[in-house]
């Protein structure tokens, strides 16, 4: 089993997103509301021009701020399906500002359905 990473920076999809995990036997996620470190940095930054660009970048595309952390244990066979679910979502994973994903093993697991 692997327990899947993936980070959305298009929250906005969201909901295509999960709907094509069950639509692909993918079933169980957690999602977790996150924000990037750029983001924190900017705001905590001193330089009143950084602030400024900061919150105007965020008053212009305020999703663009946000992500979500989805979290799924999976079986090894499902990987390679998980990520091309999620490509067929958001887009090539190699485009700026679509996410990152990424798995590690899970060497035990219970309570899964």
């Amino acid at each position: 089993m692997k327990l899947l990473f993936f980070v959305l920076n298009k929250v906005e999809k969201l909901d295509n997103l999960l709907t094509a995990f069950v639509n692909n036997d993918i079933k169980g996620a957690t999602v977790i509301d996150s924000i990037g470190m750029a983001r924190l940095l900017s705001t905590k930054h001193d330089d009143d021009e950084i602030s400024f660009l900061s919150s105007l970048r965020a008053f212009l595309n305020p999703e663009r701020e946000k992500s979500n952390i989805i979290l799924t244990v999976i079986q090894d066979s499902q990987l390679e399906t998980a990520v091309s679910v999620i490509e067929s979502v958001v887009g090539d994973l190699s485009s700026k500002d679509t996410g990152v994903v990424f798995s590690v093993p899970v060497d035990f697991a219970k309570g899964l359905m």
